[in-house]
């Protein structure tokens, strides 16, 4: 025997005082967990005896075609009547391309939950749909192309920075190379080569660390730091050196013989 159960309005009366339209949409919802209504308001559990007392399984109801509108494609999509939007976007984007989070479909002048229940809403054979990209979802693809944008100007200005590290590197290495061999260097070119280091310091300091090159920031900021402090210790191991003199010995040479010319007349 079913078991029954019966719903009650909120006014404390049977349930005979429902609209058609919350009938309808409360008979879809329970008919999918199990439970049917009778015409009397009654909510009973569905069940159908079959050979030796069971349930047989109940085949899925026939499938219904949607039409669903898209800036100005129409797309009409067969779908299952008891499945959610949320399953209907996932069919609309093997057409439409547009990812089902960041859809929004709209049906008798309301955005839909991804939760709802096509028969519950109302959906029939033929019904009409809107199919919109979620504002929520422009929102983000405008905020992650912002933050691209900068990313990529962040990593085109420490690419040039990195480039010109790396001529004063060569310059820094050929005057450890001569210092390292005895031999002293002018001081202003060290100075001007902490001077120029330290400016691509600053340059890289005002570049806004954002993803990626955040990171390769600092390997560069590391390399400039590297280069300052190794040209510090040059600096005083060149002012031990001595200035290397070079001098010149010229050859003297005694003064030419003159030859004595007689005169005739």
């Amino acid at each position: 025997m079913a078991s029954v159960m019966h719903r009650s309005s909120s006014d404390g009366g049977s349930s005979s005082g429902w609209s058609d339209a919350a009938a309808a949409v409360a008979a879809a919802a329970e008919e999918r967990a199990g439970w049917e209504v009778r015409p009397s308001g009654m909510v009973v559990q569905a069940r159908e005896d079959g050979p030796g007392g069971g349930a047989p399984p109940r085949p899925p109801p026939p499938e219904i075609r949607v039409r669903v509108k898209y800036g100005g494609a129409r797309h009409e999509v067969s779908v299952s009547p008891i499945a959610t939007f949320g399953q209907l976007k996932k069919l609309l984007a093997a057409r439409t391309g547009l990812q089902p989070a960041d859809q929004q479909l709209t049906y008798k002048g309301r955005a839909r939950g991804n939760t709802e229940y096509l028969d519950a809403c109302g959906v029939k054979n033929k019904s009409k749909m809107v199919l919109a990209e979620d504002p929520a979802s422009l929102e983000r693809r405008y905020i992650e192309r912002q933050k691209n944008a900068k990313i990529e100007s962040a990593n085109r200005a420490i690419g040039a920075i990195a480039l010109e590290v790396d001529k004063l590197a060569d310059q820094v290495t050929s005057i450890e190379k001569s210092i390292s061999r005895g031999n002293k260097v002018a001081e202003v070119q060290i100075t001007t080569l902490i001077e120029l280091l330290m400016r691509h310091a600053v340059k890289l300091e005002s570049i806004p660390a954002v993803g990626d090159s955040s990171s390769q920031r600092n390997i560069q900021a590391k390399r400039v730091q590297k280069c300052v402090e190794t040209l510090d210790v040059l600096k005083v191991s060149n002012a031990r050196l001595q200035a290397v003199v070079v001098t010149t010995k010229w050859e003297t040479f005694d003064a030419p013989a003159t030859t004595q010319w007689e005169l005739f007349d």
